[in-house]
């Protein structure tokens, strides 16, 4: 058989090998308890949103200029959302490094060299030049299983940028929220100062022409002094909250400052959604299923380790014993052919492999399934949280309209001389810590609103995926 005649023999049979299908399990998508509503989302149908999707830029729906920009500086400049990006390029990479098996290696070689067989023996001298190759032949679908393995831990890097994207957006719109809250609780205690100091100045008044006794003054100095020390501490949590944004955004927080506001934003609509469609929506539960693909396909590249692995080999070029008859057309040579490779004996280690990567998925699969329960118990939780804080705040609005009424009737008991200035200092506490409680609320009405959103994914769908 001449060598043509060998070379299509040897490319028939390869054709053969190759069209075979991979060894190993293809993947099947784990099962997930699944539920046709959520529990504590009648109060959700019921809202009418502005839009009937989620927004890609969710932050969008609470219409805050501040907020949108600053979300739009988080993205380009936090340190934690550049290390996911880099670990995501890494993956990225090892993939093309798992592609990479499916091409043969071809190599360059140039020797010169002496040689000499017993003592007193001329010496020879050896010239070789020429390209040699090897390729191995994926028979068993061993490489195209390390490639989907590849590409699944890839995708699962990606999902992993996209929940640590959406957790900072979360945390950053969250802690803005507080931010002004604070505001507004600033608003309160200044205002209540500037009144309480009006009241001071008024009982010591009354104290020097005798018409109230020390204790009044003494109460009213109390206090006062005690509001301003709240307000004093409340400068202190805004700095803190405003520090924290400044690292959200890569900023020092001596070169950051936030001007405060007096106005927050209204409690917006969210576009609900049904529990099947959690699992296209959150990128925590997608990173988690495409762990499961990678240790389906590591499975088969265990068990592709019984069978045997087929290297073809190639080489040509010149060799010589004379340098300046080196490269002549008599020298030269060329070799092709397989070999067959074969572990026969290894003490159990393939067994051992093989039923770490059944276990491996099988730790995978329980991950994926504990991660939808994790999602679906999140978005109850903040459900019926948002509901219960809605409902406080309707009660809360009536406790201070009723505490207003109260320190109104008190104030004119005390300034008709019916009553001493305790019962009107009891009073202004009752009253200030009413409102402070009613701001507070708003608050957590706002930042529970941002932690459904991003329990439900924000605006991230697994189309995601396919983009990258």
């Amino acid at each position: 058989m001449n060598h043509k005649l060998y070379l299509k023999t040897l490319s028939i049979a390869l054709i053969g090998l190759l069209s075979g299908c991979a060894i190993g399990p293809d993947y099947q998508k784990p099962n997930t308890i699944q539920t046709a509503d959520f529990k504590e989302g009648e109060g959700w149908k019921l809202a009418t949103p502005k839009i009937g999707i989620m927004p890609e830029k969710w932050w969008s729906l609470y219409e805050d200029n501040e907020l949108n920009q600053l979300q739009e500086r988080l993205l380009g400049a936090n340190q934690n959302l550049a290390q996911y990006e880099a670990k995501y390029r890494q993956a990225l990479a090892l993939v093309k490094g798992a592609r990479a098996a499916y091409f043969p290696t071809i190599t360059a070689d140039v020797n010169a060299k002496k040689s000499q067989q017993g003592k007193g023996n001329s010496v020879t001298k050896t010239y070789d030049i020429g390209p040699s190759a090897s390729w191995e032949i994926d028979v068993w679908g061993k490489i195209r299983r390390q490639v989907e393995s590849a590409n699944a831990d890839a995708q699962a890097s990606f999902a992993d940028l996209a929940a640590a994207k959406l957790s900072l957006q979360s945390e950053l719109a969250q802690t803005y929220f507080q931010l002004r809250i604070m505001d507004i609780q600033q608003k309160l205690l200044d205002d209540t100062v500037l009144a309480y100091q009006k009241s001071l100045s008024l009982t010591e008044n009354q104290y020097n022409a005798g018409l109230v006794v020390k204790s009044d003054m003494t109460q009213a100095k109390t206090q006062l002094k005690s509001t301003q020390a709240q307000a004093i501490d409340i400068k202190y949590q805004r700095a803190q909250l405003e520090h924290a944004i400044a690292i959200l955004i890569g900023e020092a927080p001596a070169n950051f400052s936030i001007k405060p506001t007096y106005i927050v934003p209204e409690l917006p609509g969210i576009p609900s959604i049904l529990p099947s469609q959690l699992l296209e929506r959150r990128p925590d539960i997608a990173g988690a299923e495409q762990q499961v693909i990678s240790a389906n396909a590591q499975i088969g590249v265990a068990k592709a380790a019984w069978f045997p692995d087929l290297t073809l080999s190639a080489g040509a070029g010149y060799s010589s014993n004379s340098f300046s008859h080196w490269v002549e057309s008599p020298n030269r040579y060329w070799s092709l052919g397989p070999q067959f490779a074969m572990t026969l004996f290894d003490g159990g280690l393939i067994s051992s492999r093989y039923t770490q990567a059944e276990a491996v998925y099988d730790e995978k699969v329980a991950n994926y399934r504990q991660t939808v329960l994790n999602g679906f118990k999140e978005v109850e939780d903040y459900l019926i949280q948002l509901s219960t804080l809605q409902q406080e705040a309707v009660v809360q609005q009536e406790a201070v309209d009723s505490a207003k009424e109260s320190l109104r009737l008190i104030t004119n008991q005390y300034e008709a001389g019916l009553i001493d200035y305790l019962n009107v200092a009891s009073t202004q506490t009752s009253a200030l810590t009413t409102e402070r409680t009613q701001i507070t609320l708003l608050g957590n009405q706002l930042t529970t609103s941002v932690k459904l959103i991003a329990a439900i994914g924000g605006g991230w769908t697994t189309a995601e995926l396919d983009k990258d």
